[in-house]
């Protein structure tokens, strides 16, 4: 990527927006500060036509900046994503003027833009912002029922001897709350309580099958096929492509080490140690993770029998769920790589093409671990989980064909 002779390093907050020009040389050539409005963007590129050789950096870009960068992006503007790490480090470690400000803050992002080798450009928002926009709803949804059932149970201990031991239905709480009798004003208080909370619980499922049709419909229409990995149902396909853009990642390997499926090296001297990641994307580690629970749990799957090998092998439980993760994340890869190679074939050929031909052939067939991991369960439907009344289909024919482990 070309260094531009210009690098303009953005501020963002939810008021206003400072933005600091500096060339090549790290020399501050302008600054400019302009409140959050519907003409923000006109206004800081009418500022900045003195160099026609710019480009933006915008700290957060996928964050409290993300509707400043597309506005930039929309109006043809190059704009790179700094993240508030980098920045942050810079403004330690610069030496002279480190008062904490809005021009120098917007200052350390041009800085880190422009010394950074691997940087990334903003693009405009395609689908992909659709499924983030959904499955954080789901998330959000899903922890404030938590938190209610939580209270709901609390609730329910002081009112029934022993409470509710299991994990809590709308339906069950009122089977419950029906068989008590509140005798006293602080019984009937509580009673009253686990009313008001059986209530919310009941809007918060409501509004959750919503949200997850919404979601399964925005995955449909992505044309992914992401789901077709067993255990990959619309609520973690959506969670990943909507947090990540795999146009960032050169090989699986650096997508593995930004959602936490690749090992950290811890070494020293002759020492060659390797210990369990923490960093990354958690979001994503968790979706990968859900996976691979689902893949363990039908015992017919290609991820259980990969991961009884492992146990067979001597490796612990977690150990050989590490490895399933991993090869989980592989075929996650391997399936948005060919995605995104069907998507530009699909945009090379316009509106006047004739999409559908080979749209299965390309996406299917790019890669040996999509055969490894099979249909997903459940599939991409608007129900995440499998029927309770469905039984699981038996275990299939063992097959002199192989498939071919990714390496």
């Amino acid at each position: 990527m070309l260094v531009a002779a210009v690098m303009i390093g953005v501020d963002p907050h939810k008021g206003s927006h400072t933005a600091v020009a500096i060339g090549a040389g790290e020399e501050p050539l302008g600054k400019l500060r302009v409140c959050a409005s519907a003409a923000q963007a006109q206004k800081l590129v009418a500022w900045a036509r003195a160099w026609p050789e710019r480009t933006w950096a915008v700290e957060g870009a996928g964050g409290l900046g993300c509707l400043l960068a597309q506005q930039l992006v929309a109006a043809g503007e190059r704009v790179l994503d700094v993240p508030p790490k980098l920045a942050a480090r810079v403004r330690l470690l610069e030496a002279g003027d480190t008062n904490k400000n809005d021009p120098n803050d917007a200052l350390s992002v041009a800085i880190a833009a422009l010394r950074s080798r691997t940087r990334r450009e903003v693009a405009a928002e395609d689908y992909a912002a659709v499924l983030k926009v959904w499955s954080k709803r789901h998330r959000d949804l899903s922890r404030a029922r938590n938190q209610v059932a939580c209270r709901l149970h609390a609730v329910l201990c002081e009112l029934v001897p022993g409470g509710f031991s299991k994990e809590i239905s709308a339906g069950q709480a009122a089977r419950v709350l029906e068989q008590v009798t509140p005798s006293g004003a602080i019984a009937l208080a509580r009673h009253e309580l686990a009313g008001q909370f059986l209530a919310d619980l009941r809007n918060l499922d409501t509004q959750l099958r919503q949200t997850r049709k919404k979601l399964a419909a925005a995955v449909n229409a992505s044309r992914t096929t992401v789901t077709e990995i067993f255990g990959v149902g619309p609520v973690i396909a959506g969670t990943i492509i909507g947090d990540i853009a795999i146009a960032r990642f050169a090989t699986r390997d650096h997508f593995a080490a930004y959602n936490g499926t690749a090992p950290v090296e811890v070494s020293s001297g002759n020492r060659k140690i390797y210990r369990l990641s923490l960093r990354g994307n958690r979001r994503v580690n968790h979706a990968i993770h859900m996976a691979a629970i689902t893949q363990i749990r039908y015992r017919h799957s290609d991820g259980r029998a990969y991961y009884d090998r492992k146990i067979a092998e001597g490796k612990t439980h977690k150990e050989a769920l590490r490895s399933l993760k991993r090869r989980i994340s592989n075929a996650i890869y391997a399936r948005l790589q060919a995605d995104a190679r069907q998507a530009a074939v699909a945009s090379m050929r316009g509106p006047g093409g004739q999409p559908g031909n080979d749209s299965d052939s390309s996406a299917t067939g790019s890669h040996p671990a999509h055969q490894f991991f099979g249909q997903a369960t459940p599939g991409p439907s608007t129900t995440i989980r499998p029927s309770k009344t469905a039984s699981p289909p038996s275990p299939p024919k063992p097959s002199s064909k192989k498939t071919k482990a990714t390496t």
